[in-house]
């Protein structure tokens, strides 16, 4: 009769994991004895979510380097310029030293100590302004997608000021006409010669949302306008003569080579 450890010992070899016959006491191959040694490690198949896995970790390592990438590159220069999703915070290049005065202007209100200015706490007037110099800054760089980008919110600024001076609306309509829209640049230079026919600005304004409607009379008698009332304008010495007055010999220097 063979015994119960007789009978235990068909299968495969608990050491070698070789195949036994019924009633083998002893491995034929390595010669361990029934129900003795360590078992053997088998090859499983790689199938099911076992295979796929090694494939999943790739897959998500190479999408997260894809992302890092586009990241970066979302982030630096494009050929507009300056363009870049990292424009939206306050920078020396654009908003000036400290992020305390845009390039070439007067300081902000804000950002004092150096930090950098909080626009929700300025005035609707500072905010306005700030925004107009930020998006004359990316449109003299040729930052066509920043310029896009800022427009919407700067042209809202400008919609909320309760009384705007002559020079707020020549702000708006210049930054109608960066973006685009001829009608906002026309619309503010009507409204700024409205309340004084001879205004350099709204003259300027008004000849160059001409031009963005391809009517070039117009545009014509708006630069007659402005060499016939430059001087007597400059004479008053008005702030905002001042403030724009490389913009106002621009002008003047185009309506010359047009007479």
């Amino acid at each position: 009769m063979t015994s119960s450890n007789a009978s235990a010992g068909a299968g495969f070899c608990a050491a070698c994991g070789a195949a036994l016959s019924a009633g083998a006491r002893f491995c034929h191959r390595c010669g361990t004895p029934m129900g003795q040694g360590l078992p053997a490690m088998r090859p499983v198949p790689a199938s099911g979510t076992a295979a796929v896995l090694p494939w999943g970790v790739a897959f998500v390592a190479m999408l997260a380097l894809i992302a890092m990438v586009a990241g970066r590159n979302f982030g630096a220069a494009k050929g507009s310029g300056i363009d870049g999703s990292a424009n939206s915070l306050p920078t020396s290049e654009i908003d000036g030293p400290a992020a305390g005065a845009p390039a070439g202007g007067a300081p902000f209100a804000g950002g004092a100590g150096g930090a950098p200015p909080d626009i929700t706490n300025m005035s609707p007037s500072d905010r306005a302004n700030r925004l107009y110099s930020r998006i004359m800054t990316y449109a003299e760089a040729g930052a066509v997608d920043s310029v896009a980008f800022f427009s919407p919110m700067a042209l809202a600024s400008h919609e909320m000021l309760e009384s705007p001076t002559a020079d707020e609306r020549y702000h708006f309509g210049r930054i109608g006409e960066v973006a685009n829209n001829p009608e906002i640049a026309k619309a503010q230079a009507d409204t700024i010669l409205q309340g004084q026919a001879d205004h350099l600005l709204g003259l300027v304004l008004a000849a160059r949302a001409a031009r963005m409607r391809n009517d070039e009379s117009a545009a014509r008698a708006f630069d007659q306008r402005l060499l016939k009332a430059l001087a007597s304008q400059l004479a008053t010495q008005n702030e905002e003569y001042v403030q724009h007055r490389a913009e106002i010999d621009r002008a003047v220097a185009e309506a010359q080579q047009k007479k």
